[in-house]
């Protein structure tokens, strides 16, 4: 007799992604053994389709992007992957062609960055292709980065460049003119999860957390948490040269990078008198900082300040889940 076929499912697609701590995905759970002397950290996120990637974008990149948002939330902790469990909920009319170039995408990954499938769920639904992911890493004992201790005074810090994620969205969406190059679609489809630095900034940095939901919105996180308020110069954001263009061609555009989300950057702060040590581990960990304001005392609010020093008016803090 053949297999079920959820369990043929698995067979022809999953089981190529299964490390030693799957059992081969024959199992009901994985048995995993965490590295000595480290403590867990795990996190989850969700995608949906139309509302988190795109009905039409390459199955590969899809894979891709549900792994490395988990693998940004490891990194705004500190800590080293160690493997993921996924659940698949497929509406009807999934091919195993698209489920195939799927599983490479997370192949390619997995590879990548060091980590292997421990098991999961494959269901079908009715509705939009939902895609979940619980990623596991471990930290040294303490190390973990945390949302909570940034105090007035700080220096605040930002990875790479922003708003190129909400920038490649509207370029897709056929909303924006498209870059020649392909950066603002591809930054939007495959973030880079900033693993080296999250392991970097260990001992520095005072409060640390991922962009996901637009650089003010997650800053507000850090101030609540801090108990503290926080000054955001929006002429020292880090842009990106496709970015920059559309931005001089329409200067309209510069809330939506503060705001838009799907950076998938470390924002972080740290002391004042360590502005060298950041730069110094940054570079060593081969990923650009930028400094881009500080925080205050005072309620837990964002002051956004324009080239000119005034307050911004932004339209909105930035994405909602509900």
């Amino acid at each position: 007799m053949g297999l079920p076929g959820e369990f043929a499912l698995i067979a022809r697609h999953f089981r190529r992604l299964a490390g030693p701590a799957a059992l081969d995905l024959k199992d009901d759970a994985a048995v995993l053994d965490p590295p000595p002397g480290r403590q867990l950290v795990l996190a989850a996120d969700a995608m949906v389709a139309g509302v988190h990637f795109l009905a039409e974008d390459p199955p590969e990149t899809i894979g891709r992007k549900l792994l490395r948002v988990n693998l940004s939330d490891l990194a705004a902790m500190g800590a080293t992957p160690l493997g993921y469990l996924m659940t698949t909920a497929l509406p009807p009319g999934t091919s195993d062609a698209w489920l195939g170039r799927f599983v490479d995408g997370l192949a390619a990954d997995q590879a990548a960055f060091g980590l292997s499938v421990l098991g999961g769920d494959t269901v079908s639904i009715p509705g939009p292709m939902t895609l979940s992911l619980t990623i596991l890493g471990s930290v040294a004992p303490g190390a973990a980065l945390r949302r909570q201790g940034a105090r007035p005074g700080d220096a605040l810090w930002v990875s790479g460049t922003l708003g190129d994620g909400a920038l490649g969205l509207r370029v897709l969406q056929g909303k924006l003119p498209g870059d020649a190059a392909g950066h603002l679609a591809r930054r939007y489809r495959l973030p880079e999860p900033r693993l080296a630095l999250g392991s970097a900034l260990a001992g520095v940095a005072r409060a640390t957390m991922d962009v996901s939901d637009g650089l003010v919105q997650d800053l507000g996180h850090l101030c609540r948490a801090g108990g503290c308020g926080a000054v955001l110069k929006a002429d020292s954001v880090p842009l990106s040269p496709a970015a920059r263009a559309l931005v001089e061609a329409d200067p309209a555009l510069l809330p939506l990078l503060l705001t838009g989300g799907d950076d998938y950057e470390l924002l972080f702060a740290a002391p004042a008198t360590a502005e060298a040590e950041i730069l110094a581990r940054a570079a060593a960990a081969g990923v650009a900082v930028t400094l881009i304001g500080g925080f205050v005392a005072g309620p837990p609010e964002v002051q956004v300040r324009g080239p000119d020093g005034a307050p911004m008016t932004l339209p909105a803090g930035g994405w909602s889940h509900f």
